[in-house]
Parts: structure tokens; sequence; C-alpha cells
């Protein structure tokens, strides 16, 4: 049923603690461009507009590190991979997500640990795999060391990523009575995201499985292991050990889905085959 603003009153039988299994950073968004449109076409028009952000931040980021001499090219390629088209014009995280990650891993590499860490922190409360940039920034802090034998206390800015999701478990602690209400949510929904053991993905015995899209996932895990493989010896060090992390973590996903789950992947394989 459609209300003034241009929502729509939610029928499903949902208890409010169900929403606790969604982060904040999307929702926010949406409440701030919903008091110009309502909150449908905020959910839609907030989408786009970050996916123009993103656009044209990977299109700076390109000239910036000088990766390609045809920056446009591959943002035009960035913008029509098939499932990217699909979320980006839809009600989803994965723009602002994706965006965010290439800012955290941009200011990294030039050294400004601030922004760096305010980015990572903005992307860990929009989806939880955020949180993938502490291990990635610790072992390109690591790198460092061991060439340079030194440690800048600047670095320690890299800790506002695990203390963002610590603020939003604290207020569904103050809301729900359960600090792992975002863990307490998806059980009772009996969501499983993560399996014990590679490439879960491909377990059809699953209900959220089954098995169709598992050829084509194939295909998505071959590209990007390769991508990892091409980002070896590429200077933005951050580049690499994002592509490794992520990738390592995706290998235990447990959804058919997994050509949605690898988009944060999909900018740095453009990175990675930019020749091609």
């Amino acid at each position: 049923m459609q209300v003034p603003d241009g929502g729509f009153i939610l029928s499903l039988p949902l208890s409010p603690g169900y929403f606790a299994a969604h982060l904040p950073g999307y929702a926010l968004v949406i409440r701030f461009f919903a008091f110009f449109m309502g909150y449908l076409r905020a959910m839609l028009i907030s989408n786009v507009v970050f996916t123009v952000f993103l656009a044209s931040f990977f299109y700076y980021l390109l000239i910036k590190f000088k990766i390609t001499q045809k920056p446009l090219l591959l943002v035009t390629i960035l913008l029509f991979l098939p499932r990217f088209l699909i979320v980006r014009a839809t009600g989803s995280p994965e723009s602002i997500f994706m965006l965010f990650i290439l800012l955290s891993l941009y200011f990294h590499e030039k050294e400004n640990y601030f922004p760096s860490g305010l980015c990572g922190a903005i992307a860990t409360i929009t989806k939880l795999p955020g949180l993938l940039l502490l291990p990635v920034f610790g072992l390109s802090f690591l790198e460092q060391y061991r060439q340079n034998k030194s440690f800048s206390l600047k670095k320690l800015w890299v800790l506002l990523i695990p203390l963002s999701i610590v603020l939003v478990f604290s207020f569904f602690w103050y809301r729900y009575g359960d600090f792992f209400a975002y863990f307490t949510a998806q059980k009772n929904n009996h969501f499983q995201l993560f399996g014990w053991y590679p490439f879960a993905g491909f377990d059809s015995s699953k209900a959220c499985i089954g098995d169709a899209w598992l050829e084509v996932n194939m295909l998505y895990f071959i590209m990007y292991g390769i991508t990892v493989a091409y980002l070896w010896k590429i200077k933005e060090r951050s580049f690499f050990y994002f592509s490794l992390v992520y990738f390592a973590v995706l290998l235990f996903v447990q959804h058919k889905d997994i050509a949605r789950y690898a988009l944060p992947l999909w900018p740095f394989t453009l990175i990675a085959f930019q020749q091609f």
C-alpha cells in the first residue's frame, strides 16, 4: 500500500529483529535522500548517484596511478558487467560499498591513513566484508615494515574499521538487547553465508544454491583467481592484498549468487586485464 511520501507500507510479517541483519550504511543514505523525494525514489536515486560517484572516482584513480591509457573505456566496462548492471539499477548497497573500498585503498596508497580508515569504516557499516580491509592493510603494513624497519603511529587510524562495527553492534545491543543481533537475525532466518570448506558455493544440496548458475560461477572463480595472480607485481600493493584476501574469503561463500558477492573484485579485474 502506498503512503504519501512515495514509499510503501510493508505488509510482510517481519519482526523488528529481522532488520538487524542489515547494516545501516545504505539505510542512512536512503534516509537522507528521502527528505527530498520519499523513501521509494530515494532507494533508487541514491544508488544511481553513488554509481556516478564510483565511476568518476574509478576514472580518477586510473589516471592518478597511470594504470591505463584508456581510462574511459575501462570505466564503461566497469558499468556494464551484467551483474553490476542489475544491482546498480535497483535497491542495493554495492555501489556505495565499492566506492568506499576504492577510496580507502586509494588513501592508503597515498599514505593518508585517517581518510583511509574513515572510508574503510563507512564501507564496513554498509556491508560487513568491509572488515576485510583490516587484514589487507595489516599485510601491507607488514610488507612496509620488512622493507623499512619502521612503523608510524598514523597507521593506527586503520582501527576505525573495527571500531565502526563495534559501534553499530553496540547500537543493536541498545535497540534489541543483543550485541550480536546481526548474526542472530541471520540465524533466525536460516541464512548462512559461509561454509566451512572451499568452493562451498558449488554445494547443490543447499537450498540457497541448487543446480543453477554453477557453470557461470566457475568462470567467475577462474577470472578472479587469475586477477589475483596478475596483480602480484602491481606497485599499488594494497590492490593486490585486497584481491588476495577477498578472493580467499569468496571461496567459502555458500551462495549461488557468486557474481554479486564478488563485485568488489571487479574494478581490480579491469586493472589486471587493462591491456587485454
